[in-house]
């Protein structure tokens, strides 16, 4: 064999060793990418404190969660767990807040007055329940504006400015509904403790929201477990935390359109929000429903609100192998 040849040889496997070397580098370099976890925060009014007892079994088995989307009271939970609060700030905040006087924008200073009224207002134990000598026209004054919470969720967001909800700690998304055209909204930047608020705006006791041109109500009227929105997010698993005790078979037929004076009454008729629950629970992968049975959505009490922490984690209990098995799927 002629040097010649023995040089060509010797160049080639030198070449075949340098590029197997260099693809066990990049394949070693190449982390495979995990599954994403999608948390799904319903609504439910004050039953959302069971929540957070779910929440705490959750941070027991160290599921990492990678988007959070919710309704109503979820996207109170939800906005302040995206923010950086984990359970047991969520759990002390529950059993600690005022919570009638906090969402019924409750004047501490005329509490304790039976009738009184300042700037033209006119209060009961400190409600507002009416305007004198007003011109206003605003047909919803008799619901509650909903400012006290507002300011309490700045303060404890500490997000006052506008921003893109995929830039918190973990993306967060919220649903709204339409007013005017009875479409779902679903919340993905803006002032976040507004867009709270408005997600939590149950129509004629809260007074509607107006965002981008918009008039918000909760968005339990359209979507109430929003599993579909998580998924939208990018989620793999999605685990989805329900407050819905009654559950309702899908009508079998629906308008596609709720506009116009009849609006409202064609949404009663065919119940879309019944369709797209029902749609959305076929996504979930590990579904927590605690039994609420005797509490409503206005159970603010102390002892209710620690009771339904108690439940929410005794259900999250229920579901804790499904849930190492996620965290074992997902690794950390």
């Amino acid at each position: 064999m002629t040097d010649c040849l023995r040089c060509q040889i010797l160049m080639k496997r030198f070449i075949w060793l340098l590029l197997a070397v260099l693809l066990c580098q990049y394949g070693w370099s190449q982390k495979p990418q995990r599954q994403k976890v999608g948390l799904v925060l319903g609504g439910g009014g004050a039953k959302g404190a069971a929540e957070v007892g779910v929440l705490k079994v959750i941070e027991e088995v160290g599921i990492p969660i990678d988007y959070i989307a919710g309704t109503s009271i979820g996207s109170i939970v939800g906005g302040l767990y995206a923010v950086g609060y984990r359970a047991a700030d969520l759990d002390s905040m529950f059993q600690t807040q005022e919570w009638m006087s906090l969402l019924a924008d409750r004047e501490e200073e005329h509490k304790n007055e039976v009738i009184s009224e300042e700037d033209g207002v006119v209060y009961i134990l400190g409600f507002p329940i009416s305007r004198r000598n007003s011109k206003s026209k605003d047909p919803n004054f008799g619901a509650v504006k909903g400012d006290h919470i507002v300011e309490l969720f700045d303060s404890i967001t500490g997000k006052r400015d506008s921003v893109d909800f995929s830039t918190l700690p973990i993306p967060f998304r919220c649903v709204a509904v339409d007013v005017k055209n009875h479409r779902e909204v679903v919340l993905s930047s803006g002032v976040l403790s507004k867009c709270m608020r408005a997600s939590m705006a149950i129509p004629g006791a809260f007074k509607p929201v107006q965002i981008n041109g918009k008039t918000l109500v909760d968005g339990g009227v359209l979507n109430n477990l929003p599993a579909d929105v998580v998924k939208a997010m990018g989620a793999d698993i999605v685990i989805a935390i329900d407050l819905t005790q009654k559950k309702h078979e899908t009508r079998n037929f629906s308008l596609k359109e709720y506009t116009g004076i009849g609006g409202w009454l064609d949404w009663a008729v065919s119940r879309p929000d019944w369709k797209k629950y029902n749609d959305n629970l076929q996504l979930v992968d590990v579904y927590i429903n605690p039994n609420l049975d005797g509490y409503g959505s206005t159970s603010f009490g102390k002892k209710s609100i620690s009771e339904m922490i108690r439940i929410g984690e005794t259900a999250g209990r229920k579901k804790i192998n499904e849930l190492k098995k996620v965290k074992k799927m997902v690794g950390r």
